[in-house]
């Protein structure tokens, strides 16, 4: 399997030769020109790579993002920036930082590090009936076919927050506020309709699931 990298880089010249570089050492590479849908993209994929000056959000707000919704996902930080407070900055939530200008081979290499750092998490999988979950990996596995069951963004955060949580009832106001950072309206149907969706992807049989349990009048766990 190839490990899939996000890239999130404005600089259209810079964008271009990095992804292709690295593309030519084997990686997958999603390259976005904003912060805009990182958290969507980064579904799937081992490492990320921001850059700090983003258009609209800026890198360090994107990097907390991610970090809160995939705690194990590596964080590699690319600035011209070279303060020492700009470093430290970063490395509150990221794993690395590299400034600007760099040789290509100094990249590979601090990818190469993380992912190695990060390997062993990614090789034990969490089973939970009929799938693997490797949360390091951002990965789901059907165990009997093998085949891969592909989240969206916010389903992967949803199902990692519960996770993360194994076996404890979890509300639906704690449940949308650390996944859409936002305060839940009472009778917002927004998580509920989520829950269903991912139920139809992981669920032998989604009118009777035994994986993401609904706790009537609470809210939902997922069993250990």
């Amino acid at each position: 399997m190839s490990v899939t990298l996000l890239y999130v880089e404005d600089d259209r010249d810079i964008g271009i030769a990095v992804s292709a570089d690295l593309r030519d050492r084997g990686y997958a590479v999603r390259w976005l020109e904003s912060g805009e849908g990182a958290a969507e993209a980064a579904a799937g994929c081992q490492l990320a790579i921001l850059d700090v000056m983003l258009p609209g959000l800026d890198g360090f707000t994107v990097g907390q993002r991610l970090k809160r919704a995939f705690p194990n996902l590596p964080i590699l930080m690319l600035s011209a920036r070279t303060s020492i407070d700009d470093k430290l900055q970063g490395l509150e939530f990221a794993d690395d930082y590299l400034t600007k200008p760099f040789h290509p081979d100094e990249l590979a290499a601090r990818i190469e590090v993380l992912l190695r750092r990060t390997g062993a998490a990614m090789s034990i999988p969490l089973t939970l009936k009929h799938l693997m979950v490797y949360e390091g990996d951002n990965r789901i596995i059907e165990a009997d076919s093998g085949k891969e069951i592909l989240l969206t963004g916010k389903q992967f955060q949803i199902f990692s927050y519960l996770l993360r949580h194994l076996g404890q009832i979890l509300t639906k106001e704690q449940i949308y506020e650390a996944v859409w950072g936002e305060s839940y309206m009472e009778g917002d149907k927004t998580l509920m309709v989520h829950i269903r969706y991912l139920r139809e992807k992981l669920e032998l049989d989604p009118a009777a699931p035994e994986i993401i349990e609904t706790v009537r009048g609470i809210g939902y766990r997922v069993r250990a």
